[in-house]
């Protein structure tokens, strides 16, 4: 399986790094009977962001969960030296992994291990790399995706980098149509269809859904955003 067929022309996805840890198994229950098919995972070392988050061996007991329904993992590895670690996430249920930029200086052999798992594969660029650089890195590496960074990696709950708009247009303009282009930070409804607008097709949205008391409304209020 691909983005291709994961992708039901655009796709919302809830960042699980914002949900509420003592009820992650039941959230995602919840946002599945939504119609929820694409989770996100993010993973932070203590290295290359300050937090340390959930890891492989939390994210085995939620992949079931998930993949019963045909759902999707997607995975932004958040870490210094991620080749170290995709085999776990592989072998934990993730479907898809993002690697930074920052943290590959040989990313198409990343990638090629990735795929060596079974895994689609993405590159993440930070809001201060150069969008030129990054996307001639993912153009040499044939990443399934591209994630441009909306707010500084790290923490939920930040608000939205201005400047992104126009990065997310020039990655675009930059990149083949086969790659997804993804962002991620402070998305919510008062940006999601411009960022639709300017060539983002996944939506990566924390604290727009589980601030919310309500997770299946707040999630279909983006996805009827997009429509």
């Amino acid at each position: 399986m691909s983005w291709k067929e994961w992708i039901r022309t655009v796709e919302v996805e809830p960042s699980l790094y914002a949900a509420d840890f003592s009820r992650l198994g039941e959230q995602v229950e919840v946002l599945l009977r939504a119609e929820c098919r694409v989770f996100h995972w993010d993973v932070g070392d203590g290295h290359f962001v300050p937090p340390i988050t959930m890891g492989p061996i939390v994210l085995k007991w939620i992949a079931p969960i998930v993949h019963r329904v045909g759902g999707v993992l997607d995975c932004h590895l958040m870490v210094e030296g991620p080749e170290r670690h995709i085999d776990q996430f592989a072998e934990a249920g993730a479907d898809s992994v993002t690697v930074h930029f920052e943290t590959c200086p040989n990313l198409p052999g990343v990638v090629a291990l990735g795929r060596e798992h079974g895994l689609q594969m993405g590159m993440a660029l930070n809001p201060e790399t150069g969008v030129e650089e990054a996307a001639a890195a993912a153009l040499e590496a044939n990443v399934d995706l591209v994630l441009c960074m909306s707010v500084h990696p790290g923490y939920s709950g930040e608000a939205f980098i201005p400047e992104s708009l126009e990065r997310v247009r020039l990655l675009r303009e930059l990149l083949p149509e086969s790659m997804e282009l993804q962002v991620d930070g402070g998305v919510g409804p008062d940006n999601i269809v411009e960022l639709r607008e300017a060539g983002a097709s996944l939506f990566v949205a924390g604290t727009a859904i589980f601030a919310r008391e309500d997770l299946p409304r707040a999630y279909r209020r983006l996805i009827q955003a997009l429509a």
